[in-house]
């Protein structure tokens, strides 16, 4: 993996105009501080509801509005793809069929591989997509909860291919460490078995727990319980469609989770409060490793 200080926005020349494509969350906040930070003279928002992307625009998030992804395709040099990740390939498609040549294109999508199968061919050779994935987010949804600073001091994993050109790549890397983001390169494989046991995992499992609380302790579910669910609010459409365009790398992580859950058990079974002690102290040494790394 290899690192990109921040520091290069510095060094970016603004795109004359950028296309980003679902206003949510994310997208509001690529919007918001990419015009905070001036890295695009117009800020484009494309969607399929009008009236949601007006009032992002009179909100100033975005400069103006679209529902014609192929027209604002046809006027970006950078188009940053926000939706769910079963649409992006698609999206990427009927956009850079009107692209100019030159024309980049990036994702925040949580899975990479999946992408870059679908995407293997269908792209004219003068439009390059490059993949991304800023680590940041909340289980919070739409605009209305922007922040155009929600890429300060965190990651976004790049996932370039050898086809690429240089320029490209520094260039879309430029992109996202303009957003105080620190890059980080991988592949599209290392990225997505990563991701399955640092994002994926956790919210099947939060979400797992989440189903076994009986409505008659819901009131007693403090914050423990309410801490570890949290992400299990995320959204039902965007999670399974992550589950399952990372469906392998899901499986083997859960595998590895349910073996350990199974020596929980067996120790439970077996009145075993050393085996049970090991896993704990194991588990709250690697928590404390990640909280103070």
């Amino acid at each position: 993996m290899s690192h990109l200080s921040g520091s290069i926005a510095k060094k970016i020349e603004p795109f004359e105009t950028i296309a980003i494509v679902g206003i949510g969350l994310i997208g509001g906040s690529v919007a918001l501080a990419a015009k905070t930070r001036r890295l695009a003279k117009t800020v484009i928002g494309v969607g399929r509801d009008a009236r949601r992307l007006e009032v992002a625009r009179l909100r100033g998030i975005i400069d103006e509005a679209s529902v014609d992804l192929a027209a604002a395709g046809s006027r970006a040099q950078l188009l940053v793809f926000c939706t769910p990740v079963d649409r992006i390939p698609a999206g990427i498609r009927e956009a850079a069929a009107s692209c100019q040549p030159g024309t980049l294109i990036t994702d925040v999508g949580s899975v990479k591989g999946c992408l870059y199968r679908d995407l293997d061919e269908g792209l004219p050779g003068a439009v390059e997509f490059i993949g991304a994935h800023p680590l940041a987010g909340s289980e919070k949804q739409g605009f209305e909860y922007a922040d155009e600073r929600l890429f300060e001091n965190r990651i976004c994993v790049v996932t370039p291919l050898e086809r690429n050109s240089a320029a490209a790549v520094a260039r879309i890397e430029g992109f996202w460490a303009g957003l105080g983001l620190t890059i980080v390169e991988m592949s599209p494989a290392a990225h997505d078995r990563a991701l399955a046991e640092t994002s994926h995992l956790p919210h099947l499992v939060a979400s797992a727990l989440a189903g076994t609380l009986s409505p008659e302790n819901q009131a007693l579910a403090a914050s423990g319980f309410r801490d570890t669910t949290r992400i299990a609010a995320g959204d039902p459409d965007l999670w399974s469609a992550i589950f399952l365009g990372n469906r392998d790398q899901v499986l083997a992580t859960l595998l590895r989770y349910e073996c350990l859950l199974e020596r929980f058990r067996r120790a439970l079974e077996q009145n075993d409060a050393d085996v049970l002690k090991e896993l704990l102290k194991t588990a709250k040494i690697g928590r404390d490793a990640m909280a103070h790394g």
